[in-house]
């Protein structure tokens, strides 16, 4: 079982426009379309549209859209009701796949709700092989709630805590990779395990890597589009973070396809280029491809493989439309062996 963990949930509408955007002027969309959305919520669809066991953990009441979405799409969920209706994201997509995203902040949690929120998440994970926590946190979260989350539900697991996977960005990604916890002889821990807040997987896209090295000095500065066009700097980059305790890095590069680095190697994967329609929700079924590929026993470069072929089918697919692992070209992938440094 996989466990996702979205805790600014939407309803995402995606709005195709016949031609580029023009700003200023009035356009008529080609097709609407509406999905409920944030990062967690669609692993959890594309997990669950391959046949996997996937759980959603969520803010909202049982009647707001978001919920009714998943029970009409047939995702299992828990959800904790807050009281206000949760978001609604809007993406406009340009033909070719260049997508204009307009997100709004989403609802205020209290403390209150922020505690039952994690423990609805600690008491739903229990036996889970993944949890993941992703996308950004709703007004008045700390930014190191993920950490917090990491570290709670690793003290509270009886045996075996599950794997934990984090995609996210700006404060909280940083805090994740950056939480230490002294361990009994005052030091602190530099490796994801029990007492520490590190995940096992951090999935960022090259923005969000270039964000973390360059926030965290972890390597030499570089742009997100340095980065996209050099695999060896993104290896580079995400290799640093695994030295800082981090398990695995799954960097994606947009049509350049992913790096992922571990303790033991680095490896680039390419797909042949696809005709994208909407990029919405290509780094999550990514991520989703990866888990898939993780739970069936498969070595980290062919876990890679199925992460990249299943962006690759997101990004041909229209709206927030996540691929079932039939839909995905794991053949079409071209694995490259790097250097971690």
């Amino acid at each position: 079982m996989i466990i996702t963990f979205t805790a600014n949930p939407s309803l995402d509408r995606t709005v195709a426009l016949p031609g580029p955007l023009e700003r200023g002027e009035v356009q008529r969309a080609v097709s609407v379309s509406q999905e409920s959305g944030g990062k967690g919520v669609n692993v959890s669809r594309a997990l669950v549209a391959s046949g996997l066991e996937s759980l959603a953990v969520l803010p909202g009441a049982d009647s707001d859209p978001v919920l009714a979405g998943l029970r009409e799409s047939g995702v299992p969920f828990v959800s904790l009701p807050i009281g206000e209706p949760l978001r609604t994201n809007v993406a406009l997509t340009e033909p070719g796949g260049v997508t204009t995203k307009i997100n709004e902040p989403g609802p205020l949690l209290d403390a209150d709700q922020q505690e039952a929120l994690m423990k609805l998440l600690v008491e739903s994970s229990r036996g889970a092989s993944w949890v993941v926590l992703a996308g950004s946190l709703p007004p008045g979260f700390p930014a190191d709630f993920y950490a917090t989350v990491t570290r709670r539900l690793r003290s509270a697991a009886d045996g075996t805590a599950p794997q934990i996977a984090v995609d996210s960005s700006g404060a909280p990604l940083a805090a994740a990779v950056s939480s230490d916890e002294p361990s009994s002889d005052g030091s602190s821990g530099d490796a994801a395990g029990s007492g520490s807040g590190k995940p096992d997987l951090l999935k960022p896209n090259a923005e969000e890597l270039a964000e973390l090295a360059a926030a965290a000095g972890f390597a030499s500065p570089a742009t997100a589009d340095e980065l996209e066009a050099d695999p060896a700097a993104a290896a580079a980059a995400a290799a640093a973070v695994v030295r800082s305790g981090v398990g695995a890095v799954l960097a994606t590069l947009g049509s350049k396809g992913a790096v992922l680095v571990t303790a033991d190697g680095a490896w680039l994967a390419t797909h042949p280029p696809v005709a994208a329609v909407s990029t919405v929700g290509a780094g999550d079924s990514a991520l989703a491809g990866y888990l898939l590929a993780q739970g069936q026993g498969a070595a980290p470069a062919d876990c890679l493989r199925q992460a990249v072929a299943h962006g690759a089918a997101a990004a041909s697919l229209p709206g927030s439309t996540v691929p079932a692992v039939h839909q995905t070209t794991p053949d079409a992938v071209t694995i490259t062996a790097l250097r971690k440094d």
